[in-house]
């Protein structure tokens, strides 16, 4: 509750689809105004890999992810209380969302001891020992700052069964990471019609774009994924027909932009014949370059997802979509089910 009374934090849904479970809203935080449904750029360590914040700005991103055990670590709780909180440390003026350190327990769980008190953590850089519980990983968010903060939750993988499963689904919200796309679009679809319809339903590590479109549709209105700054530091552009690949030779001489239709700095500067170059020679300016337009990409995708639900068009985008990522009609058949599960028919 903020100093005036009214809530730091509050929803206000502006259109819902007809036809499917999509719907547009704006998330009223202590830095920005989020316009929903909305894709979160992950910046672990208080910065994406490859973009400084001011260029994020020019992006038009208003919010972004930073994740609590990499921060606990380094810098620590210590500086960031005395830099005045992780906005002020990384001159962001717009809002964070942090989460709680528990996607670790999968991600480094060779680094990791599950105890009763909580996760046992030796730091990748210098063996030093985290123990991070839920108070103290609430201690590390409130001393980053962020706009939305996440609790620590016991997270198991898909492949884990027997007793550890049920101690885990014994915890509080326990995230579930299924492996299989045909489980994992029925437990979305199954968490959105049991949450509460007033509030932000956020669907975590999420961010290939076929999913983003799909999970929409199923009800989801907030996601985060490393995907396309990663993608970008492998040489890989993404665009309406899935990714592109700089670094093969047919693309020295293609004299061409990643995205005649795209009009992010990258697309209206270089050619991919110029990317194919610089990743050639392993020159650290490709991933800078290539990531501005993964991202402009993937904020473009969720603005004009956002502009079909406002028309009441968001089944025709999802055709088109479809129809632009697939062009010989292959879809995948856990899409159609999940698309048909809503109204929405990809025929």
């Amino acid at each position: 509750m903020s100093k005036s009374g009214k809530n730091a934090l509050s929803m206000k849904i502006l259109a819902e689809c007809s036809t499917s479970k999509a719907r547009n809203a704006v998330v009223t935080l202590p830095h920005a105004n989020v316009d929903t449904p909305v894709f979160m750029p992950v910046g672990t360590q208080g910065t994406l890999k490859g973009l400084v914040p001011d260029q994020l700005r020019e992006l038009d991103c208003k919010i972004m992810l930073s994740n609590t055990y990499h921060l606990g670590h380094r810098p620590g709780p210590d500086l960031l209380d005395k830099a005045g909180g992780l906005h002020k440390f990384m001159n962001w003026d717009r809002a964070l969302l942090t989460d709680s350190g528990g996607f670790q327990m999968v991600s480094l769980l060779k680094l990791a001891e599950i105890t009763e008190e909580g996760v046992k953590f030796q730091s990748p850089h210098d063996g030093s020992e985290m123990l991070l519980t839920p108070e103290h990983s609430m201690e590390i968010q409130n001393s980053i700052g962020a706009d939305i903060m996440m609790q620590l939750d016991d997270v198991v993988h898909s492949s884990v069964s027997g007793p550890r499963l049920e101690e885990a689904m014994y915890s509080i919200l326990t995230p579930f990471f299924p492996c299989q796309k045909e489980d994992f679009w029925q437990m979305v679809k199954l968490s959105t019609d049991l949450l509460p319809k007033d509030k932000p339903r956020y669907l975590m590590g999420v961010g290939f774009a076929v999913d983003l479109v799909v999970c929409v549709a199923l009800g989801c209105d907030m996601f985060d994924c490393v995907f396309p700054t990663r993608t970008a530091r492998f040489g890989c552009a993404l665009v309406k027909t899935g990714q592109l690949n700089l670094k093969n030779k047919s693309f020295a001489t293609d004299y061409s932009p990643i995205d005649a239709h795209c009009t992010c700095v990258t697309c209206q500067t270089y050619t991919r014949a110029y990317l194919h170059t610089l990743l050639s020679n392993t020159e650290p300016a490709a991933c800078n370059i290539i990531t501005v337009h993964n991202v402009a990409y993937q904020l473009s995708l969720m603005k004009s997802i956002r502009e079909s639900i406002l028309e009441d068009k968001f089944p025709d985008f999802v055709r088109q979509f479809f129809k632009d990522m697939y062009p010989k009609g292959d879809y995948p058949s856990w899409t159609t089910d999940a698309l048909s599960s809503v109204g929405i028919s990809l025929s």
